[in-house]
């Protein structure tokens, strides 16, 4: 019993928080969501990555290995996509990345943090960091077709994951100013860009639910699927592979139709679209159940 008082604890936040989203959003459908976008990518998530990942204990080793880990999953996710978006006759070049890219940091890092606290929240920036990555460089490359490396020289975030490696490698301890700083900005950012997934749930639309159905379920039940057989291989064990299984099982991500809608035809984007919707409505399901696995079998 008291493991499922645990799972309610983790859950019942985040989930709270992207129905006030949903509510404003339905009841002002003309919210502008642009400044959270705008801080979350220049402000608040590099501040996020430079606080989880230099003041909560995650060593150069751990951070540089679940880098690693996360750039195999979303291997083994880009294979699995590939394939199933030929069997279904879609585009599985640019209708690819909201299957290889979940969403790590918006709902995957809450989540993790209240399942493990800031060990977790460590390991799961590690993650979320490739993710972040990914998505200024090959999620811009899939949704054009063509790489742009002014996008990456552009993309705050970057830098934020070189300085803290830096601070790792070093060993140097965050001054007190800046971490108060950063741990202001990192819990603002995450209750802001939960709520602004409430309001995009509003907006976007499912333009085919067969095919989307499929693809979502791809990206909520093989992704964990693939989390856990990487795993199983490396053996892993402990809080840090908990905080992998469930980064893996996290719905697509937002920011896939946000960079698609600058890049890709508008059949590409209603089909990226209706992945993000069906996947994030799939995972109020398959959430909570990876969630009781990793809580249960990996602390």
């Amino acid at each position: 019993m008291e493991l499922y008082f645990k799972l309610f604890e983790v859950l019942f936040p985040v989930f709270f928080i992207i129905g006030i989203g949903y509510f404003l959003g339905k009841r002002d459908p003309k919210i502008n969501t642009k400044f959270i976008t705008d801080f979350a990518g220049n402000i608040g998530t590099p501040a996020m990555i430079f606080y989880t990942i230099t003041t909560t204990g995650v060593t150069l080793e751990v951070f540089l290995n679940y880098f690693l880990y996360a750039i195999v999953i979303i291997f083994g996710f880009a294979i699995v996509g590939f394939f199933v978006l030929l069997a279904l006759r879609k585009d599985p070049i640019s209708e690819l990345p909201p299957l290889i890219l979940p969403n790590t940091g918006n709902m995957g890092i809450p989540i993790c943090l209240f399942a493990y606290g800031t060990a977790g929240l460590g390991v799961a920036s590690a993650i979320a960091s490739v993710i972040i990555l990914f998505h200024f460089t090959v999620g811009v490359f899939l949704a054009k077709k063509k790489f742009s490396f002014e996008v990456v020289i552009k993309n705050a975030p970057t830098y934020a994951i070189i300085i803290s490696i830096i601070f790792l490698y070093y060993g140097w301890e965050v001054p007190k100013f800046l971490e108060n700083t950063t741990f202001l900005l990192t819990y603002a950012t995450i209750f802001l860009v939960l709520m602004s997934l409430g309001v995009a749930l509003t907006r976007l639309r499912v333009v085919s639910w067969n095919k989307a159905v499929i693809l979502g379920f791809v990206r909520v039940v093989i992704g964990p699927i693939i989390g856990f057989s990487l795993i199983k291989v490396f053996n892993l064990s402990g809080f840090a592979a908990g905080v992998l299984l469930i980064q893996s099982a996290m719905p697509s991500a937002v920011l896939t139709y946000l960079v698609g809608s600058m890049y890709s035809p508008k059949k590409v984007i209603d089909s990226v679209a209706s992945v993000i919707v069906t996947s994030t409505l799939m995972s109020f399901i398959s959430i909570p159940i990876i969630v009781y696995f990793a809580l249960r079998y990996f602390n």
